[in-house]
């Protein structure tokens, strides 16, 4: 009987998170569209870095977000509370997180970094710049990872 009233609990949850998202409205972008409002990144990823919210609410779960830097540039040491799927757009992107090899990320690959596990990043030099597009399932934050030093 417990079976039965979770299942069908379920069941009713499922649809209803259903009738949510089939009422939402579809959505598609590009890199490129003009219709994206660029915004800054946490001050120490640096001025050129910038982010697009693609869809969600920064502060909820569930963001779809542009993270756009320019060729021959450095992302500093962090991480993120969140896991982090990414694919990238544009660009030719290595990143290295901590005690794992590096990886060269070319356009179209997709890469997962686990929640709370620092990395750094290099937009290769090119033409373009790099794009990742990523999925956060916590709200968004970045932490800059400081070395501490010995005196």
């Amino acid at each position: 009987m417990l079976q039965k009233i979770l299942l069908s609990l379920f069941v009713f949850t499922s649809l209803s998170m259903c009738d949510t998202v089939a009422n939402g409205p579809a959505l598609s972008f590009s890199h490129h569209d003009k219709s994206i409002a660029w915004g800054p990144c946490p001050a120490f990823l640096g001025e050129a870095c910038k982010i697009a919210i693609l869809h969600g609410d920064p502060a909820k779960e569930n963001l779809d977000i542009f993270f756009k830097v320019p060729a021959d540039y450095a992302i500093p040491h962090h991480w993120h509370t969140s896991a982090e799927r990414m694919v990238l757009v544009s660009g030719k992107m290595t990143i290295t997180y901590d005690n794992q090899e590096s990886e060269l990320l070319t356009k179209g690959m997709y890469a997962y970094g686990p929640s709370k596990h620092p990395h750094t990043a290099y937009c290769e030099k090119g033409e373009e710049p790099c794009v990742l597009f990523i999925a956060f399932e916590e709200p968004i934050d970045a932490f800059e990872v400081i070395k501490e030093t010995r005196e």
